[in-house]
């Protein structure tokens, strides 16, 4: 099976502007991902396709492997569907260009999904980490899953879902690590459609998939590090680096 994995970066950011270029110790945070993703070995390619020069040089410049997209994107999705087209692969993993610390373990979780999916039934997988702090449930810079018996999504918010209505009612919360794997058809499909209301309305594209019937296989993983999105979130980034450094 071949699989590839795609990082979209978007060089304009509102929350926390060109968080990819932020510095994170020693490297931006695009170059992070982007070392952090190769270094799995678990992929035939990796590739950064961004709408930004200033990305671009900045992979290509230390030896790294990057496209320019042709259009502007709403999504990363949209964004590595145009890469693709004409690619030959099994399964593209869309890594965040937000995510540094990207681990070979959940990755592999990932990709094992469609190795053991013999009749070809899965189209889309994703990662998930148990929430344990109140404050990040309620809080909606964090993506709830809310999932099945069978770990597959039944709905992505901002909201707190399962609402506890009764209070602790001993169910887990999930955060929605922004990580796909796509068999490729089902990725240039997603790009045919129009985005969907329930999609415009949290601002959250994977349920794009579920408004149009396709599942989302969850993949239950530990914790993966710090998503960043904003300058509260690169702080975080940056001492769990120097804590993993040792400094």
């Amino acid at each position: 099976m071949k699989c590839i994995a795609l990082i979209p970066a978007r060089y304009a950011s509102t929350r926390l502007p060109a968080k990819l270029m932020q510095a994170l110790g020693n490297k931006t945070v695009i170059r992070h991902t982007y070392d952090n993703t190769l270094a799995t070995a678990l992929f035939d390619q990796v590739m950064v396709v961004t709408d930004s020069d200033i990305i671009y040089q900045e992979i290509v410049r230390h030896g790294g492997n990057a496209k320019m997209s042709r259009k502007n994107h709403e999504s990363g999705s949209d964004r590595i569907a145009e890469a693709v087209e004409d690619m030959d692969m099994d399964v593209v993993v869309n890594v965040q260009g937000d995510e540094p610390f990207v681990q070979s373990a959940p990755l592999q979780k990932l990709l094992q999904v469609f190795k053991d999916d013999k009749e070809q039934k899965i189209q889309v997988a994703s990662l998930m980490q148990v929430m344990k702090n109140k404050s990040t449930i309620e809080d909606p810079n964090y993506v709830k899953v809310a999932v099945d018996l069978n770990n597959n999504a039944l709905f992505f918010s901002r909201s707190m879902i399962p609402y506890p209505r009764d209070g602790n009612t001993g169910i887990p919360y999930y955060e929605h690590i922004g990580i796909y794997a796509f068999r490729k058809q089902a990725l240039l499909n997603f790009t045919q459609w129009p985005v969907s209301p329930l999609e415009a309305a949290e601002r959250i594209e994977c349920l794009r998939y579920l408004e149009h019937g396709i599942s989302l296989k969850m993949v239950e993983t530990e914790y993966m590090g710090v998503e960043i999105d904003t300058a509260e979130d690169l702080l975080k980034a940056t001492a769990l680096l120097t804590a993993k450094n040792g400094n």
